[in-house]
This record gives C-alpha cells, sequence and structure tokens, in this order.
C-alpha cells in the first residue's frame, strides 16, 4: 500500500505528490534494472536477493552534473546517467544547476527506462565535501545490504508458524 501524500501545486503547473515516507536511496542502474511498474506505482525488485520489492514513493540520488536549462538537468552518478525535472519548482539553497556540481536530489520516478527520470522534490549541493561523492556508492550498497533488508525480518517467521 503505498505511503500518503500531500499534494503541491506551482501556479496551474502539475501537482507535485510529496510522498510522506523517507526516501529510498538508489543509484541510476538499479532503476533501470531493477524497476517494476509504472509512474505512481514504481517498485524496486529484489527477486535475486529473494526479497519482497521496495516501493518507490520517493527516491535519493546524488550524481555530478552533466547538463542543466529549462527546469530540467541531466546528471551522472557511479552507474549511469539519469534526468530530472520539474526543478524550477524546488528549493536548492545555493545555485547548484551547473555542470561539474555535485548534487543530491529527491524525487518521484517517472520513469526507469532508457535511463531514470525524477520528478523533482528538492535539491542540494553537496559539492563542498568530496566524501558525499567518493562514498555514495558504498553507501547505498551498504544500506541495500543491511538497512533496507530490515523489513524482512520477522517475515520469515510470521511465515513458518
Amino acid at each position: 500500500m503505498a505511503a500518503p501524500t500531500d499534494s503541491l501545486s506551482v501556479s496551474g503547473t502539475t501537482a507535485v505528490r510529496l510522498p510522506r515516507s523517507p526516501p529510498l536511496k538508489v543509484l541510476a542502474e538499479q532503476l533501470r534494472r531493477d524497476a517494476e511498474g509504472g509512474p505512481g506505482s514504481w517498485r524496486l525488485s529484489r527477486a535475486a536477493a529473494g526479497r519482497e520489492p521496495l516501493e518507490l514513493t520517493a527516491v535519493w540520488m546524488q550524481g555530478t552534473v552533466v547538463e542543466a536549462g529549462g527546469g530540467e538537468a541531466r546528471l551522472r552518478d557511479p552507474s549511469g546517467s539519469f534526468s530530472v525535472r520539474g526543478l524550477e519548482r524546488v528549493p536548492r539553497g545555493r545555485p547548484c544547476l551547473v555542470p561539474g556540481k555535485y548534487v543530491m536530489v529527491m524525487g518521484v520516478v517517472q520513469a526507469c527506462s532508457p535511463e531514470p527520470c525524477l520528478q523533482a522534490v528538492k535539491m542540494t549541493d553537496l559539492s563542498d565535501n568530496p566524501l558525499h561523492e567518493s562514498l555514495w556508492e558504498l553507501e547505498v550498497e551498504d544500506l541495500h545490504r543491511h538497512i533496507y533488508s530490515l523489513d524482512d525480518v520477522g517475515t520469515s517467521d510470521k511465515k513458518n508458524n
């Protein structure tokens, strides 16, 4: 069941659904390879690990800005490229839509193929600390291996009883 959401509409533009659950940290390749469903109902398959899929009500991605303009940007993370749109309507603090800047984007998945595309909810410049970029892939891998598997704790006990 999807988490409840609020809507945010800016000057008659399409409303963005704001998820109430925390965003799931992912890499572009994970969305390209393992996402199932469609807009509003994306899930991240974990069948290869023998686990139930994770709902993608919102995602957190990080990457380097490759190009930007017209409220859209193309970014690249260690696994590949992804696009972000709706940037003219989101808070982003310091100017960060500049090629070469390393940013965090929280958003709602709109598409996963041929490359992931997010509708932005938030964007933050992380360029000041190089650790953000160098540790991102390891952080996501660790979360998926250890933390995101916690939702399975206890489910096997329920199935066995």
